[in-house]
């Protein structure tokens, strides 16, 4: 009787630490997930700065310092990788120059008037909101994971099986703070 006792119960262990571990897989996927589609977000702003920086260098010749500050921060960025404490320092030291770049349109009411232009500030608009929407799913789902990492009984089987706490995905308070861009009414 106590020997079938045993293999239920050791049964019942099994079961257990399987839903444990299944769940974690879970977590750390939609964490996975997540970095991608910030990554994604963030290729594509990189893409947008160049010909951002053209279609502003053909309008604003002297403003060249700027213009090679958003080259080597975009550069920084693009050679950050995966590493998410130098990914994320390199993307918000970008934000600056950028946000730099934008405000000197409001000096150009030429610029401002070109479709071309226009077309590109409010892709890189739209491409910001899609940054911040991935950005926020991927720390809520790093926030689930290091919720079950951290709690008992999963802590128990975490470790040993190679999970660990992700670092969220923050962008420092400078770069939040961009400048608002008005172009005339232009939607």
């Amino acid at each position: 009787m106590l020997t079938y006792f045993l293999i239920g119960l050791v049964a019942i262990l099994i079961v257990f630490g399987v839903l444990i571990y299944n769940r974690l897989v879970s977590r750390s996927q939609m964490a996975n997930n997540g970095w991608s589609d910030i990554d994604v977000q963030l290729k594509r702003r990189a893409d947008l700065i160049p010909q951002l920086v053209n279609t502003v260098k053909a309008y604003a010749a002297h403003e060249r310092e700027l213009f090679e500050d958003v080259t080597e921060k975009r550069a920084r960025a693009l050679a950050a990788g995966d590493d998410l404490a130098s990914r994320s320092a390199a993307e918000s030291a970008l934000s600056r120059p950028v946000a730099r770049l934008m405000a000197v349109a409001e000096d150009y009411p030429d610029m401002k008037a070109s479709g071309n232009f226009l077309e590109l500030q409010k892709e890189l608009s739209e491409t910001e909101g899609k940054i911040e929407m991935a950005r926020r799913f991927y720390n809520g789902a790093v926030r689930e994971l290091n919720t079950s990492v951290q709690s008992f009984p999963a802590n128990l089987l975490a470790g040993a099986f190679g999970f660990r706490e992700r670092a969220y995905f923050e962008v420092d308070m400078a770069s939040r703070a961009l400048p608002e861009v008005d172009l005339g009414g232009a939607s």
